[in-house]
């Protein structure tokens, strides 16, 4: 693992290497986005919002955070070395309504890069948990905030590259690892120069179309798709139902016994063939 250490200069390098043929006269003149690396801190997202964004986007990786997050508030562990965790700032010129499917979009574009990294078996579990033969490889955390001209968003991804003995049973959950899907595994530097690319390149379509952008991809890459599903609501009720798509506005569509529920949020408990 020592070897695979994440460097600013080598993901400016990927960057530049892994860029459109149409847009390479362009990068070399300066990378599309500022890149940091640092040992250590306690969250790359939290380190994002407590600065004052600059005039471009910021790609922020760390070798350790020593307090990762997930979604609704778990913690995100990664040992040093054992996987690519990052953040991403950007202003989007879009205002709350239209960002609240900003999710869904960052789900698919981490999807689609490590899909053509080779990654076939990558896919996504509502809203943007990254699965891959029904175990988790990774996840999207974002943050947002007002701006001027539109919405300052920070894009945290957590990504397992290599795999951990009894990650299992620690985490309490299926995980898997990209070095499982992926042979040899490609260096983590990048690695987030792919996704960070991709990121940017789907970001900009979601800015100009908002979700009708993304919405296809996603149902396309959805791990759970015609699978009968129970899900907890924020009420603690739960809803069973047959998952069919996204509605909208991104919410996730069941049909029930009650007929076709669009279900905003809510957390997934089980899932099983229709």
């Amino acid at each position: 693992m020592s070897a695979d250490l994440l460097n600013s200069t080598a993901i400016e390098r990927a960057i530049v290497e892994s860029a459109a043929p149409a847009a390479r006269d362009a990068v070399p003149r300066g990378v599309p986005l500022a890149v940091r690396v640092v040992d250590a801190c306690p969250s790359t997202n939290a380190l994002l919002l407590a600065e004052p964004p600059g005039s471009g986007a910021t790609l922020l990786a760390a070798e350790l955070q020593t307090a990762g997050r997930g979604r609704r508030g778990r913690r995100w562990i990664s040992p040093r070395g054992a996987g690519l965790t990052f953040s991403l700032r950007t202003v989007l010129a879009c205002g709350p309504r239209q960002s609240a499917g900003l999710p869904l979009a960052a789900g698919v574009a981490i999807a689609r890069a490590l899909r053509a990294l080779g990654a076939a078996e990558v896919a996504l579990k509502w809203p943007n948990d990254l699965m891959a033969r029904g175990a988790k490889l990774g996840g999207v955390l974002i943050e947002t905030r007002p701006a001027q001209g539109g919405t300052l968003a920070v894009i945290g991804v957590g990504l397992n590259c290599r795999r951990l003995p009894q990650a299992d049973a620690r985490l309490r959950r299926a995980v898997i690892a990209l070095e499982q899907l992926l042979a040899p595994l490609p260096s983590r530097n990048l690695l987030a120069a792919r996704l960070a690319l991709e990121l940017l390149a789907v970001l900009a379509r979601f800015e100009a179309r908002g979700l009708d952008a993304v919405r296809g991809d996603w149902e396309a890459l959805h791990a759970d798709a015609g699978r009968r599903l129970r899900l907890r609501l924020a009420d603690g009720r739960q809803l069973t139902g047959v998952a069919a798509g996204l509605a909208s506005d991104g919410a996730l569509q069941l049909v029930t016994r009650g007929g076709l529920r669009s279900v905003p949020g809510a957390q997934l408990r089980s899932a099983r063939p229709a």
